[in-house]
């Protein structure tokens, strides 16, 4: 003769089972641990899409310096570079959402690479789970010291006065660069010719050499030829100047308000990453950008620490996608 299986397992089970069907009594017994609760439990993995030794490269390290500290873990950088940051970042995009691969993103992998890459693998909205905010960088508009502009205003007439007279050099068609110049155009109402080349340096020593007339790039890129009288800033993102160009005023306080753009890098982790490990990974980061080591360390790149909470960051992706967008589709830009 068989028992009900119910019966075999006793009236108080059975009772049990009931209130908890009902979603009473269904607590977790003493001791049991939440999803990530022994978060970290082994090295954790921080993609940089970029080459070692570049500027994304050298804030990743230090980040990962810091939520390595925080947690109490080992965090290594593995740099993946390839395709404007996208093939590191399709990566991070596949790997398991279990906090142990982490990618440190920027402007041109989670807000350009949507517009310019008809077979990009992945859609940095639905990809990740934003996770903070970590940096934002000025752009500065320099030209070659012979150029005849002493101000923005200067510069702004002239190109409306020879509409192509002056060139411009970017890292490459997509990047940043290139596209805070083409917002620029259509915010100053002038033509520019664009002149692309295969990354930054060549583009900056053209134009220090006078091949070419303008560039839009960091503070920290320029300041070596800043420095030597090669170029001139015009003007500079944001709200205020910088303490090692003073005389460089903001694009508001040169006339033009509309324009800010700027650089800027975060945190995110394969979208299902549980929301437990997100906010130890979120207040760790948090925590060590409000540091002043890390704020001055930050300040000698160009960048300015900027925390905040993963809605936060979210909605600003949403947002700097539709801007970028808007921008690429006006400026003809497309990688493939």
């Amino acid at each position: 003769m068989k028992l009900n299986p119910l019966f075999a397992f006793g009236r108080r089970g059975v009772s049990a089972l009931l209130l908890c069907a009902a979603g009473i009594a269904c607590a977790q017994p003493a001791g049991a641990q939440t999803p990530g609760a022994d978060y970290p439990a082994r090295t954790v993995q921080l993609i940089v899409p970029f080459p070692p030794g570049g500027p994304t490269d050298i804030v990743g390290r230090l980040v990962a310096q810091r939520l390595s500290e925080g947690l109490g873990r080992s965090v290594v950088v593995e740099n993946r570079p390839g395709a404007g940051g996208t093939v590191g970042s399709a990566a991070a995009a596949k790997a398991a959402p279990d906090g142990y691969t982490l990618l440190y993103g920027s402007t041109s992998t989670l807000a350009i690479a949507p517009s310019l890459y008809r077979s990009l693998s992945y859609d940095p909205r639905v990809a990740f789970t934003p996770i903070s905010l970590v940096s934002r960088g000025a752009i500065v508009l320099a030209v070659h010291s012979a150029v005849p502009a002493a101000s923005l205003n200067d510069f702004i007439a002239e190109a409306r006065r020879a509409p192509g007279k002056f060139a411009y050099a970017s890292a490459g068609s997509g990047t940043p660069p290139h596209l805070a110049a083409e917002f620029f155009k259509s915010v100053a109402g002038i033509d520019l010719l664009h002149v692309p080349y295969k990354g930054g340096a060549q583009a900056l020593n053209d134009v220090a050499s006078g091949q070419a007339q303008a560039i839009f790039e960091g503070l920290v890129t320029l300041a070596p030829q800043l420095r030597a009288g090669r170029i001139r800033a015009l003007a500079i993102t944001g709200e205020r100047r910088d303490a090692a160009f003073p005389d460089v005023p903001t694009f508001a306080q040169a006339g033009l308000p509309q324009y800010d753009a700027y650089f800027w890098s975060g945190l995110v982790a394969p979208a299902g990453t549980p929301p437990d490990i997100i906010s130890r990974l979120n207040a760790v980061l948090n925590q060590g950008l409000e540091r002043a080591d890390i704020r001055e360390a930050f300040e000698r790149q160009g960048l300015q620490t900027a925390a905040s909470s993963p809605q936060a960051f979210g909605q600003f992706i949403a947002s700097e996608i539709e801007r970028w967008a808007r921008v690429a589709k006006a400026s003809g830009a497309q990688v493939d």
